[in-house]
């Protein structure tokens, strides 16, 4: 049986990490934007932002246009690295199912 990331497997941060694979390498979103694409709480996106940021998964990235702060977010080589093998997991416990 295939092994899958038990940091990527929880759904919100499959959500998450699946979301931010579509950007191109070294590409970023701002926070609200993954927010509103998600359809996520601040909150709860905040706090599995912060399990992905702590398995080097996602760059959070914090500056200022103007006064404002804003947080900007990608996925690092490891992160992409890892939702890549993710999903080659999963296409091979699939594979073993069917």
């Amino acid at each position: 049986m295939a092994d899958l990331d038990p940091v990527i497997h929880a759904q919100a941060r499959l959500r998450i990490t699946a979301a931010l694979a579509t950007l191109e390498s070294g590409e970023s979103i701002s926070f609200p934007r993954l927010q509103e694409i998600l359809d996520m709480t601040a909150g709860n996106l905040s706090t599995h932002l912060s399990k992905l940021e702590a398995a080097s998964y996602v760059l959070v990235t914090k500056t200022h246009q103007g006064k404002t702060p804003v947080t900007y977010l990608e996925l690092t080589r490891s992160g992409r690295r890892a939702f890549e093998d993710y999903t080659e997991s999963l296409r091979a416990l699939l594979g073993e199912v069917s």
